[in-house]
């Protein structure tokens, strides 16, 4: 795939990723993405962001609690 920022070619990876569901935040690890070699820009299947919006829907495994600060500029 080329990247439709920087015209690099992507790559496919494993990427952790920020993802909101009903007003929450979660870090999904191992999320499947392809990935610019140059820009970095990553770019998911609508299919892989349905899958994990169902995996978070149901009964998960919680592997770290995290603190985070919310701050307005």
């Amino acid at each position: 795939m080329i990247c439709e920022f920087c015209r690099g070619k992507t790559r496919r990876k494993k990427v952790r990723r920020q993802h909101w569901l009903r007003g929450k935040l979660y870090i999904v690890e191992n999320v499947p993405a392809e990935v610019c070699s140059e820009c970095g820009e990553r770019y998911f299947l609508a299919a892989t962001l349905d899958e994990v919006d169902q995996h978070i829907s149901t009964e998960h495994e919680v592997k770290e609690h995290l603190d985070v600060e919310v701050v307005s500029l």
